[in-house]
């Protein structure tokens, strides 16, 4: 990437587009509201809580990224989206009954109920557990692009927005790999006129985005705009591009404990992992097509970070194995245990049990408001095409095709703080610590 020689400020309203405006959107929405109004910290947010530091320890810079980062202040934010349910921001936030409503919602509930979801695009195929209601009509792909392509246009123009950003909050499709239609722009616009049954929902949503030059993150592990010919209308366009899947419950353990075991050089010969949750989600991935487009951004994780072709004595037996299970009494508190079966000096085996009690939308909400604020920040700073740097927020980073994604936490920490340091003009940390004071 090519250093910015000039940001544009963060003026003006700034719109926070979610296809998909359900727990995860409404908890996000809900978060933003309270912590402008001193009812709600947003615990877990990068942007909002970190420190960087910058030069050598002895200068004592630390400021808080949000000060450091010419990024959108809260009240900047304009939120809106799609879905393919009518429920206002507030309907749908009591319905997924992840905040407390007492607390957290009926203080804001006149706002919230302000944020009214436009009607979504919606071929049930894609999606097989959910039967939506509030859903757009069209005589092709081609034209449901353009519908959405209204929709962005007339919500900047009725909510006075400068610009935007999109993050995907919607559910996991059915799995399916790229096909000759994703290889060109060309291919894929003849495709859209087509109503190419490889192109899904959600790339429908990046295509309109990026077509509107709309950064868009990617939250599911969706094929959304994770293939050529959307990596190269974002470059042609000046988009940035971010996904995919965020990391939330139990990979992210994983990206936290599986690096610690490899700097150790522990082995590992088993890791079991399940899960059960009874939010939409559940009720989605409870579809075998779904599921095997999650499994695919679970199981790679554990692959890249021990690198068991490097050390086969040590990860080369490693069987890995991901269930998830819809159960309706746990909601939104996703439970994600996982048995891990490891081995040390001379052989000898151990384990670890992990349960984690986790609530999923809690965990994504920070995601999905720093990576709102991040784009934007690209965005301005004219960065365009994938942007690797934010693969921390992700369990299937998306790289450049030759690359192969980077999975441990403590990299994507580093990686990202440095290129925050980059944007503004500052010195890379590497802690080599030739001296003391480095």
């Amino acid at each position: 990437m090519k250093q910015p020689s000039k940001i544009k400020p963060p003026a003006g309203r700034l719109a926070v587009l979610l296809p998909g405006m359900g727990a995860v959107g409404t908890t996000t929405i809900a978060g933003v509201m309270l912590a402008r109004i001193g009812l709600g910290e947003p615990v877990g947010s990068l942007t909002q809580c970190a420190t960087i530091r910058l030069g050598k320890r002895t200068e004592n810079r630390t400021p808080f990224i949000r000060d450091f980062l010419p990024i959108a202040k809260l009240d900047q934010l304009v939120f809106g989206g799609w879905d393919i349910f009518p429920d206002n921001a507030y309907e749908a936030a009591v319905h997924a009954d992840v905040l407390d409503a007492r607390r957290h919602l009926e203080p804001i509930e006149a706002e919230l109920s302000q944020v009214k979801p436009m009607k979504g695009v919606f071929y049930p195929e894609y999606v097989k557990r959910l039967n939506g209601t509030h859903i757009k009509e069209g005589s092709s792909k081609a034209d449901m692009v353009e519908q959405l392509r209204q929709d962005i246009r007339t919500f900047m123009k009725d909510n006075r927005c400068d610009r935007a950003v999109a993050v995907w909050c919607g559910s996991t499709e059915v799995y399916g790999p790229p096909t000759a239609v994703h290889d060109t722009i060309a291919a894929f616009e003849e495709g859209l006129k087509n109503s190419d049954p490889a192109i899904s929902n959600s790339q429908l949503y990046g295509w309109a985005c990026m077509k509107e030059k709309v950064a868009y993150a990617n939250g599911s592990p969706n094929l959304s705009v994770d293939f050529p010919a959307a990596y190269a209308l974002a470059k042609e366009m000046g988009v940035p591009l971010a996904g995919k899947d965020f990391k939330t419950g139990q990979t992210l353990m994983k990206t936290i404990l599986a690096p610690g075991m490899k700097a150790r050089m522990l082995g590992v010969k088993g890791w079991f992992s399940t899960n059960i949750l009874g939010n939409r989600d559940g009720e989605v991935l409870d579809d075998p097509g779904s599921f095997k487009s999650k499994e695919v951004t679970k199981l790679g994780v554990l692959d890249y970070i021990l690198q068991p072709d490097k050390y086969p004595q040590l990860y080369g037996d490693l069987y890995h194995k991901v269930r998830i299970n819809y159960y309706p009494p746990r909601g939104d508190a996703k439970e994600g245990w996982d048995n891990i079966d490891l081995f040390g000096w001379l052989g000898y085996p151990m384990q670890i049990k992990l349960d984690f009690l986790c609530r999923d939308s809690i965990l994504a909400a920070p995601i999905v408001l720093d990576l709102a604020l991040l784009l934007d920040l690209a965005q301005r700073a004219e960065l365009s095409g994938i942007q690797e740097w934010l693969s921390f927020y992700f369990k299937s980073p998306t790289t450049a095709p030759d690359l192969y994604p980077e999975h441990d936490l403590f990299i994507q920490s580093m990686k990202l703080k440095n290129t925050m340091r980059w944007i503004m003009g500052e010195t890379s940390i590497t802690h080599l610590g030739h001296e003391y004071y480095d």
